[in-house]
């Protein structure tokens, strides 16, 4: 039952033993993850828009994007948390009501505004996360909450030291994780000594597995609780492809 794969999947949250996502966007890829011993599949919103045929920050519908990741719970027997970008604009009962529908088990919930182009307003944020965990508690399936914050990105997009995020991620998931949230996720959030300081001040952190990031074996002995590759498998498997593609083609045109 979903809310067995819900709660088998919050206890793999573990701080100093990380549950490690390796994020996918199909039935394919989410087979193959289990079948390698992966506990739990997340989704990544990047590489399932990109397949879709849209790009990643909510250009994708929701309908289409639930619809794949319904693929995506179907497939498998492990729990499955579904990248819902900042929500599509859906209510916290619709969300939770379309989330446990498909048949997930959790699901990845951001900060940012895409409409209007800016973080949304931690307040806000952390009412809706509220919403949502009241939601999910109506209905009797304990999903959970990894939320987003992506002052870290902003930051990196801005040309900011990453230290000049710190203070606003800390506010934002302690805000967050009042409003039932079970993990908080500073995204590109990379230097060992800023990690530290989340994992000692917010407890449960999330982070995004990339080349300057600490090793994953280094994640555990800083207590981190979740790793993540977010886009990282679609983006080696999208540069593999055309790289096997060209090399084909080449080699058809020789041919004459």
């Amino acid at each position: 039952m979903l809310q067995e794969k819900s709660a088998a999947f919050r206890e793999l949250h573990k701080p100093g033993a990380p549950v490690v996502l390796g994020n996918i966007w199909d039935a394919l890829g989410a087979r193959a993850a289990e079948e390698a011993g992966f506990p739990a599949v997340a989704t990544t919103s990047e590489t399932v828009a990109r397949s879709l045929g849209y790009e990643d920050f909510e250009a994708a519908p929701a309908d289409e994007m639930l619809a794949a990741a319904a693929r995506i719970a179907g497939a498998v027997s492990v729990p499955v948390t579904v990248d819902v970008e900042s929500g599509y604009g859906l209510e916290p009962a619709e969300l939770v009501a379309r989330l446990v529908k498909i048949g997930a088990a959790g699901l990845n919930i951001e900060d940012t505004d895409y409409r209007a182009d800016k973080l949304a307003d931690p307040a806000d944020q952390a009412r809706r996360i509220a919403g949502i965990r009241e939601a999910a508690e109506k209905i009797g399936v304990p999903l959970v909450i990894n939320a987003r914050t992506d002052v870290f990105l902003r930051a990196v997009t801005t040309g900011a030291a990453e230290s000049s995020a710190v203070d606003e991620a800390v506010a934002r998931g302690k805000e967050y994780l009042a409003a039932g949230a079970d993990v908080v996720y500073p995204l590109l959030a990379s230097e060992e000594q800023i990690i530290g300081s989340l994992v000692e001040q917010l407890g449960p952190i999330n982070v995004l597995a990339t080349p300057v990031a600490p090793s994953i074996e280094r994640l555990a002995e800083l207590g981190v609780t979740r790793v993540s590759l977010g886009p990282g498998l679609g983006r080696g498997y999208e540069g593999w492809l055309k790289e096997e593609l060209t090399g084909l083609a080449a080699k058809a045109k020789a041919l004459g």
